[in-house]
């Protein structure tokens, strides 16, 4: 087999070439390159609305996640000209110089989708504002609340903090949605009715977590310092800031196995607070396989 096999496709009108489709990118399970395009083609119609107008960070892992990654927020040289890009200040409200910018891709297509995974972007991590048609930032349009776990806790006891914090959003008007990270916890977002500068929904998410280790100090903890997360679940409130980004509802993740960030049902949820082995984070059949079943959880 030559040493870099390239194909040529029509993606919607754009030409492009695609490398090295049987590198095995993950080693433990020899999923290839091409099966990873092939993933993110099935699950565009449902990943792209999710991404549309959000700037993209992605962790690239181009010889396998065995090997080390990097992540990328500005576009790489050779982007094509038809990828839409925006310009986004690094440091207060206007950019200086071009140093105080970044220059992200938003993935509004396919086409774009499909040029960034061929560079090895197996992760693609998005802010919870969204850029107007001027590619200028606007406020956020959603709240996220990251469930992390401190070993022993793992899925189950973020199930069992999933249902409280959806009813203390619930007590905000705020209707929650669940999302397996694809690594250890969970992640819940809830559309914000208004849209928020960031400090505001990062001010929001984190009196959510405060007033939930104050009632639930065994099971629950606020506080950043991971040697304070053991067995207990980190609501980490911080990803709403402006400069950070979580991982992309339907995005594959860079683990030993490949595994999706999945929109699930509270149904699951509660399953899984009941029963240690009631929800689980879930390979990209899987996931292909709830989407033809039940559609988009994530939606609306």
């Amino acid at each position: 087999m030559p040493e870099k096999e390239e194909v040529r496709v029509d993606v919607e009108g754009r030409t492009l070439t695609l490398s090295n489709l049987h590198k095995v990118l993950y080693p433990r399970t020899g999923y290839t390159k091409g099966e990873v395009l092939n993933y993110y083609a099935q699950v565009a119609p449902v990943m792209l609305p999710h991404l549309r107008d959000r700037c993209v960070t992605r962790i690239r892992w181009p010889h396998g996640v065995q090997e080390a990654s990097f992540f990328e927020k500005n576009t790489p040289a050779g982007t094509p000209s038809w990828v839409r890009t925006a310009k986004v200040p690094t440091t207060g409200s206007r950019a200086q110089s071009s140093s105080d910018t970044l220059v992200f891709p938003i993935v509004d297509d396919l086409a774009t989708l499909t040029w960034l995974v061929n560079l090895a972007a197996l992760e693609l991590h998005v802010h919870q504002w969204t850029v107007g048609e001027n590619g200028r930032p606007r406020g956020a349009d959603r709240l996220v609340v990251d469930l992390d776990p401190g070993e022993p806790a793992g899925l189950h006891e973020c199930c069992q903090v999933a249902l409280l914090v959806r009813d203390k959003l619930a007590e905000r008007d705020l209707v929650a949605k669940p999302v397996t990270s694809g690594s250890k916890g969970l992640h819940l977002y809830a559309d914000l009715p208004d849209r928020l500068p960031s400090d505001e929904s990062t001010a929001l998410a984190k009196e959510v977590a405060e007033e939930l280790q104050g009632e639930r100090p065994k099971l629950v903890t606020a506080t950043m310092t991971k040697a304070r997360r053991g067995g207990k679940v980190f609501l980490d409130w911080s990803q709403n800031a402006g400069s950070k980004t979580t991982i992309s509802p339907y995005s594959l993740r860079g683990r030993d196995r490949p595994t999706v960030a999945t929109p699930v049902g509270w149904d699951e949820v509660e399953e899984g607070a009941d029963d240690p082995l009631g929800l689980e984070q879930l390979a990209p059949e899987q996931v292909l396989e709830r989407i033809a079943d039940h559609g988009d959880l994530f939606a609306g």
